[in-house]
């Protein structure tokens, strides 16, 4: 079948940018009534599954009912359902047989997760990667941004087979491959690049020239990756320019008015990636992973990111306070649907989801910024929230700290880390504090020493954190260790304890000391 002409699809989309922005600006119980009717859709194809059928699931149960038997699931508790599913089985989380599976590394967990992508998974993606450019279209006033090719910048999206016969075949890809493969046969036309076979050859320096060879003379009007993958892109096309080509994307790209940015929190790369685009540049943020996508920018930045509640995903919040690893019998019933959140608080996100998760821990921690509409940031991982006194600091609440101050005194981050750091105890309890690892640009004019820095992250995490600071306050814990290091130390970390990163990924914090030991050892710093 022909693909209609560009010009059509731009004047569709302006059309739809006209019905959302009307959608946008309603408050009330919208959200709610969409999360309802999902929650209905999905239950019935849960409830004709093995798993829905051990685990009591009816299709007309009500809510209450559902939230007091259904219990929560880790991705180690379903592992053995999601292996049923590989190997062929037909109906076990999800109806039918699923061949396709979206593959994390794990970096958090320690275990690589193989999540299932049903055919209504691949109809959510292609929907959410629409709502989201409406988002970005409906707050701007017009589709411009479609008159131009969009650049995706992210690893290999080859297919990988998960199988040997005489199992049917099944294959897995990262968020890319998933998101590359609900593209309309339109978008892939009109406005997707580098193309399927460039985005296919494995990450590497030289695919990253190739790219650039093949859009520097294309109408590029967006760019959109993980910031270090857009900051690592941005520096090699530096590298490429002599001396009388432009200095930024902007200048290189003329019609470049947009920037998608997701996958992590923006603020420490921020000032870098405007100084790579270029002033007139927009960025829009998204949230999304392996399980779907879930809320997008439809705003000014501080108000957060919208939640997409009408795409196929059921959405609950369990308290972050309440949360344990464990996940003990009963903790499902203490989970709240969206309309019982409250801003300002930090929950658990939980997920159900067309590809057959059912009230899954997926690992998330968001902060709720207003409910009427519901927006929310993204606040860091379960796994890597510091609570080894007692704490509960966020990945956020840390990375806000250290960029805020930073700013202040024009110092320009490149990585960190954060970790617990125990000391000798007389009584044997957990004593100890926060211990930073800092490597800055090179190029800083005036470097801190670690202690001066420490000190300010202390100042900065008691007038931020309340729990940081009533721990603070009553001794239970010490002030913060900072350790800077030279420029390239935790490059030099990963190529030796990471090599399924790329050189531009270091977790933040972790609630163990599993990398800052290793650390430790790298730099051969005294650990007192």
């Amino acid at each position: 079948m022909a693909v209609l002409p560009k010009s059509l699809f731009v004047l569709g989309t302006s059309f739809q940018t006209a019905l959302a922005s009307r959608r946008i600006k309603q408050k009330g119980a919208m959200e709610r009534a969409q999360q309802q009717q999902t929650f209905r859709r999905l239950l019935p194809k849960l409830a004709a599954t093995q798993f829905g059928r051990d685990t009591g699931l009816e299709p007309g149960l009500d809510y209450e009912k559902f939230r007091a038997r259904v219990p929560l699931r880790s991705y180690e508790q379903l592992a053995p359902w999601i292996d049923r599913m590989v190997r062929g089985e037909a109906d076990v989380l999800w109806p039918g047989r699923c061949a396709l599976y979206v593959l994390t590394s794990g970096t958090t967990t320690g275990q690589p997760r193989r999540l299932p992508v049903s055919e209504e998974m691949l109809t959510h993606f292609r929907a959410a990667t629409r709502a989201a450019m409406l988002c970005y279209t409906s707050r701007v006033g017009h589709a411009g941004v479609l008159r131009g090719r969009h650049l995706l910048l992210s690893g290999s999206t080859e297919l990988t087979p998960l199988t040997t016969p005489p199992v049917p075949p099944a294959f897995g890809g990262d968020l890319a491959t998933m998101l590359t493969l609900s593209l309309p046969r339109w978008a892939e036309q009109h406005l997707y690049e580098p193309g399927s076979e460039l985005a296919r050859q494995p990450d590497s320096a030289e695919k990253i020239a190739a790219i650039i060879a093949r859009t520097r003379r294309l109408d590029l009007s967006l760019v959109a990756g993980r910031p270090p993958r857009l900051l690592e892109f941005a520096e090699a096309l530096a590298e490429q320019r002599t001396g009388t080509e432009p200095a930024t994307l902007q200048s290189l790209w003329p019609n470049l008015e947009c920037l998608v940015l997701g996958g992590t929190v923006l603020s420490p790369y921020h000032d870098a990636l405007r100084r790579a685009a270029g002033a007139g540049v927009r960025f829009h943020e998204v949230y999304a992973a392996a399980e779907g996508m879930f809320a997008a920018q439809d705003g000014e930045p501080a108000l957060g990111l919208r939640l997409l509640a009408d795409l196929g995903l059921f959405f609950e919040f369990l308290p972050l306070a309440l949360y344990d690893e464990s996940l003990p019998a009963g903790l499902g019933a203490r989970a709240l649907p969206l309309h019982e959140v409250r801003a300002g608080e930090d929950y658990v996100l939980l997920l159900t989801t067309p590809g057959g998760l059912c009230r899954y821990v997926c690992g998330d921690i968001v902060r709720f910024l207003s409910t009427e509409p519901p927006r929310l940031v993204f606040a860091g991982r379960t796994r890597t929230q510091l609570t080894a006194f007692g704490e509960h600091v966020a990945e956020r609440d840390l990375t806000e700290a250290l960029v805020s101050i930073c700013q202040k005194h024009a110092w320009s981050i490149t990585h960190f880390h954060v970790a617990p750091l125990f000391l000798p105890s007389r009584t044997g309890t957990s004593r100890g504090g926060h211990e930073w690892w800092v490597e800055l640009r090179p190029g800083t004019v005036a470097t801190p020493t670690g202690p001066i820095l420490a000190g300010h992250l202390d100042q900065e995490l008691c007038s931020r954190h309340e729990g940081y600071r009533a721990k603070r306050r009553s001794g239970a814990m010490e002030a913060p260790v900072v350790r800077l290091v030279m420029p390239g130390f935790f490059a030099h970390w990963l190529q030796h304890h990471a090599a399924r990163l790329s050189a531009t990924e270091v977790p933040r914090s972790r609630s163990d000391r599993r990398i800052a030991d290793n650390l430790t050892a790298l730099a051969c710093f005294n650990p007192d």
